[in-house]
């Protein structure tokens, strides 16, 4: 018996409402790494496939939002989880994307991973950060908490193809809004491999829907999208940036703009805030009494 086989060849697909379709144009670009070498065919996606992302994102927006911040907490520790434990393939296609040799691009994993931790733990905290009770004069109690945007269509993006991918995706999901990630169009292979963890994991199908392609082709009907609450245009570069704020304005996005970043620092709480919105409550406390006050 010979030893010879056939390799077997991966086919990237979509990742859009938990499931993995094709783009429906059925277009492919090729990928190749940073010598020019053939990687692998990825799906060059249409306004239908943008369309149908922000339909499944929709979708989910309600159940995710509802869930007890600890329970998203949990789930997105689940996706760190699933990620250490492919860490090898992540570490080629991080190699083969960015050109980096094989000991950096691990170094780049593991800071992802950590990342992805990071903003698993903030999940619950945010709220004691950016809410609160707000003192007033007179028998009420005014409390302050934030809650999600809704829709955040995000850019990946376009160097830094898994660390900088994380550092834009998990903040939007951990404060409870659903993401329509544009990968980036040099380098989408490993967040189409994400779509897979996400798949397999326990975080809702429509949650996070990923589109690989022209990031231009992709991001101007998302940002005129009526259904898109937000866009974080981290992958935009500048020309094309001002077209989808003005596209943008047209139903008032919140809008994060394209901005210098280092991936591999510490990032800040920017990130989530972008994409809360403030909801105030006022409460009477009861009639004043002598004593000051009654509950």
């Amino acid at each position: 018996m010979s030893d010879a086989r056939l390799s077997v060849f991966k086919t990237y697909k979509l990742y859009v409402g938990g499931k993995f379709p094709r783009s429906e144009s059925g277009r492919v670009y090729e990928v190749t790494d940073s010598k020019g070498k053939w990687l692998a065919n990825a799906p060059l996606s249409s306004r239908k496939d943008a369309r149908d992302a922000v339909v499944a994102a929709r979708k989910a927006f309600g159940a995710w939002s509802g869930a007890t911040a600890y329970n998203r907490g949990q789930v997105l520790y689940r996706v760190a989880e699933m990620l250490e434990g492919r860490r090898d393939q992540f570490t080629r296609e991080v190699a083969d994307a960015e050109g980096l040799s094989k000991s950096k691009a691990a170094a780049v994993v593991d800071a992802t991973i950590d990342r992805w931790v990071w903003y698993a733990g903030w999940t619950d905290k945010i709220t004691q950060v950016v809410g609160g009770g707000n003192p007033v004069a007179g028998p009420y109690f005014n409390l302050s908490s934030p809650e999600p945007t809704g829709v955040v269509a995000v850019l990946a993006p376009q160097e830094s193809s898994f660390l900088g991918l994380v550092s834009v995706l998990a903040p939007v999901i951990a404060t409870g809004n659903t993401a329509v990630v544009v990968a980036s169009e040099k380098s989408p292979l490993p967040a189409l491999s994400l779509a897979e963890v996400l798949a397999t994991s326990d975080v809702p199908g429509g949650v996070v829907n990923v589109l690989s392609g022209r990031t231009a082709e992709i991001a101007t009907p998302l940002a005129a999208h009526q259904d898109v609450n937000a866009i974080d245009l981290a992958g935009a570069d500048e020309e094309l940036a001002k077209e989808l704020e003005i596209a943008a304005a047209d139903n008032l996005k919140r809008v994060l703009r394209p901005q210098p970043v280092d991936y591999a620092e510490t990032p800040g709480i920017d990130r989530m805030t972008a994409f809360l919105e403030t909801k105030t409550v006022w409460h009477p406390t009861g009639s004043l009494g002598a004593s000051g006050s009654s509950y």
